[in-house]
């Protein structure tokens, strides 16, 4: 079961991660809080923390085509919010 999924980068990520040293992650959403912390630990090396996680419920979408309407869900997911120890940096640009 892969954990960390991707990282999230939007204006707000960044600036989280540059001010308060806080990183955001899209993660399984079967995973807990223990399982976040022991992934990014082993895949970049620093301390956490402290993990907090949100549930995003799936989006309902109604799309109107010639053969009627069609009703449908986005996929549920889950985000966790890493707060690594003071010193501990994680660069995500360094592999582009």
């Amino acid at each position: 079961m892969d954990i960390l999924l991707k990282p999230v980068i939007t204006e707000k990520a960044t600036a989280d991660s540059e001010l308060k040293n806080r990183f955001t992650f899209l993660v399984n959403t079967n995973a807990n809080k223990v399982q976040i912390k022991k992934a990014v630990e082993s895949t970049y090396g620093v301390s956490v923390y402290k993990v907090r996680t949100m549930r995003y419920g799936a989006e309902r979408r109604t799309r109107y085509t010639k053969t009627g309407i069609q009703r449908g869900k986005s996929v549920t997911t889950k985000k966790a919010i890493v707060q690594i120890s003071e010193g501990d940096t994680i660069d995500f640009y360094n592999k582009l």
